[in-house]
């Protein structure tokens, strides 16, 4: 009796790959000018294509309003002009004059959530002092550059809170779901 099921389900599944190569040999094959978002050019000629390249905001740091996040605890836009404030390393760090949290009420800035001043690694609370992973801050953060879109976006965020939209809880929810044995 086992073995007839054996071969009843190996004969079903035997039909179903038959019938899905079937129709997988009958969808229409696309040529490589069809695919990709480069339509006026090949994929083969760098010559010709070029980049969109877009406005980034002129807004001063300060006088601009921040920007709504791409999804719950996504790194937040740059929404001010760059203009002097780089190279963004551990020993010339602009944007910690203004992020800081004890300076970013005064300067109108977003202050720095308390994710940037832990550990994540090692769960260490660091009392205040920013995580050296934390000083490349564009590895993460990008000014919003005003450009059509490719492809329109149809991704709708789903915020657990009004707060969740322009702040960070990370640290709250980073172990949601996990279980330690």
């Amino acid at each position: 009796m086992k073995g007839h099921r054996f071969i009843l389900v190996g004969s079903m599944l035997l039909v179903c790959a038959l019938a899905a190569g079937s129709a997988f040999a009958q969808a229409k094959a696309r040529s490589e000018d069809e695919i990709g978002l480069r339509q006026e050019t090949t994929l083969y000629d760098e010559t010709k294509a070029m980049p969109a390249h877009g406005e980034y905001g002129k807004a001063e740091a300060g006088k601009s309003k921040p920007l709504g996040r791409a999804f719950e605890n996504s790194p937040p836009l740059i929404p001010h002009d760059l203009t002097g404030m780089l190279p963004v390393v551990e020993t010339n760090n602009a944007c910690l004059n203004c992020h800081m949290p004890e300076h970013a009420g005064a300067m109108g800035a977003t202050p720095l959530p308390k994710s940037h001043f832990f550990d994540i690694d090692t769960g260490k609370d660091l009392k205040g002092q920013l995580d050296g992973k934390r000083y490349p801050c564009m590895q993460c953060h990008v000014p919003q550059v005003n450009i059509p879109e490719a492809i329109k976006n149809t991704f709708k965020a789903d915020f657990r809170s009004k707060k969740s939209r322009t702040s960070s809880n990370l640290l709250d929810t980073l172990n949601e779901g996990v279980k330690a044995e």
